[in-house]
C-alpha cells in the first residue's frame, strides 16, 4: 500500500508492508527520522508526540495508512535554515532536558500550543506539559521553557 504525505514540509511516499502499521514505526524505521521516540505503545506517554494536520498527535496510535494526504511535521522539521527552531534552543537555554526520551514529545507539544495561542495562560501550559510524561526532570525546567520559548518567538516577531 503506497501513502503519500507532506512530511516536514515536503513531499514523503511510503509503501507500508502492512495497513496496521503505525505511524511511529513508519516514522523511525522507513524514514530513519528517529526524533519521535516509541515510548508507552499506548498513547499515554507523549513521547511520540508529532503535529498532525496541525494537531498534536500520539504516533504510536495512530495507523500510517490514515496519514495519506495528511501534513506531518516532526522534530527534525522544525529547524530553518540551519538555526533551532525557538522552542528547541528554549529548552536547551532553560536546561530542560535530561535523558532526552520526553524532549522531542514536549517540543512538539509546546510547538503547536505556541502556534494556536502565541500568549497561554499558566494553565495553558500546564496542561500542554501534562501531556507529555518525564521521568528525569519533573516540570518546572520544562515549564521554564515554555516561558523562554514565548520570549524567543516574540523578540524574532513570530508571536
Amino acid at each position: 500500500m503506497l501513502i503519500k504525505f507532506t512530511l516536514n514540509g515536503d513531499p514523503a511516499e511510503v509503501h507500508l508492508k502492512s495497513p496496521d502499521r503505525l505511524l511511529v514505526d513508519v516514522l523511525r524505521d522507513d524514514l530513519q527520522l528517529t526524533g519521535t521516540k516509541h515510548g508507552c505503545g499506548i498513547g499515554a506517554c507523549g513521547t511520540c508526540t508529532i503535529i498532525l494536520d496541525g494537531a498534536p498527535v500520539s504516533s504510536c496510535l495512530q495507523l500510517a495508512a490514515m496519514c495519506d494526504g495528511s501534513h506531518v511535521r516532526t522534530v527534525e522539521g522544525l529547524a530553518e535554515a540551519g538555526a533551532l527552531h525557538p522552542v528547541q534552543q528554549a529548552f536547551i537555554n532553560k536546561s530542560a532536558m535530561q535523558c532526552g526520551i520526553c524532549i522531542p514529545g514536549h517540543v512538539m507539544q509546546c510547538v503547536s500550543l505556541l502556534e494556536k495561542n502565541p500568549n497561554p495562560s499558566d494553565e495553558d501550559i500546564r496542561m500542554s506539559v501534562d501531556g507529555v510524561y518525564c521521568r528525569c526532570t519533573g516540570y518546572v525546567k520544562i515549564i521554564d521553557a515554555y516561558r523562554e520559548a514565548i520570549a524567543l518567538l516574540k523578540k524574532a516577531g513570530k508571536a
